[in-house]
């Protein structure tokens, strides 16, 4: 994916010298309609000289069937000029496009092909169901979730293990009787993300973990600070759930929540009577 955000980066930047127009046109300048209208029609004078009929028809071949979008496009064609009329500019450009073009669909291909060795390989987990069960997980994160732990129970003796190797739990100094308490930076990056995502997606489909961004965020912390703090608490939970090898049960936590006095439950049930 990285590589391929590359090479869309270095198309736009070809495309901005010679053909600037396909970027306002076009949401994604890295789809297969972008990349077949710029092999078929590699400059905007070839594309004037298309008839409108040609490319309604090019359009709804490659699945572009919104009437209305195809015929502004037609128009933002028809009115459309040049960047440039310097040859050996437009021509230098057509070439590295035309291969970039190629390298992206290549690139497209063989992240079709991983994603599904991914859900193959996933799905036959025994830990998979487990990930799959923690809200706003869904089918990108649950995966990354279950290959950030691992099946190796030793790994981590406990949570904190996992919260302070993540880059989750922020780091506490302490001199006399002053404590410092900041972002911890020496961490495995896309760990720490696939955490900090898992969290920020959970506030939309879990009750108790909406209740407490909403705390945090009043207490003064910062969106990302909020988010860090909810993701230490899921680290905690989802560390427990695979160390049982148990899927996650919103209502049995809620209970045990409850069970225990905790403010986070009572902040829950004041805000569900609200609702």
């Amino acid at each position: 994916m990285d590589e391929k955000t590359r090479q869309v980066q270095r198309l736009t930047a070809q495309l901005k010298l010679y053909f600037p127009q396909v970027l306002n046109w076009f949401d994604k300048v890295e789809s297969p309609l972008v990349g077949a209208l710029l092999h078929r029609w590699p400059t905007l004078p070839d594309l004037q000289k298309a008839r409108p009929d040609t490319i309604r028809s090019f359009c709804r071949r490659h699945n572009c069937r919104d009437a209305e979008l195809i015929e502004e496009r037609i128009q933002k064609i028809d009115q459309a000029v040049p960047a440039t009329r310097d040859a050996a500019v437009i021509q230098s450009a057509i070439t590295m496009t035309g291969s970039l073009l190629d390298l992206i669909a290549s690139l497209r291909t063989s992240i079709q092909k991983v994603e599904q060795q991914i859900d193959e390989t996933t799905s036959a987990h025994p830990d998979f169901p487990v990930f799959a069960s923690f809200p706003g997980a869904g089918p990108a994160l649950a995966p990354r979730l279950l290959a950030a732990f691992g099946s190796i129970r030793e790994a981590y003796p406990a949570a904190s293990a996992m919260q302070k190797h993540s880059g989750i739990a922020p780091v506490i100094r302490r001199s006399g009787n002053a404590e410092f308490v900041h972002f911890r930076r020496a961490c495995p990056k896309f760990l720490r993300q696939s955490f900090h995502e898992w969290a920020s997606h959970s506030i939309a489909f879990c009750a108790w973990a909406r209740v407490f961004y909403h705390q945090q965020r009043q207490k003064g912390h910062s969106h990302h600070a909020a988010v860090r703090a909810l993701a230490f608490k899921w680290i905690r939970i989802a560390f427990r759930c695979w160390q049982d090898g148990v899927p996650y049960d919103d209502s049995r936590y809620v209970e045990a929540l409850r069970r225990h006095g905790s403010p986070l439950a009572a902040a829950l049930d004041a805000s569900n009577q609200q609702g």
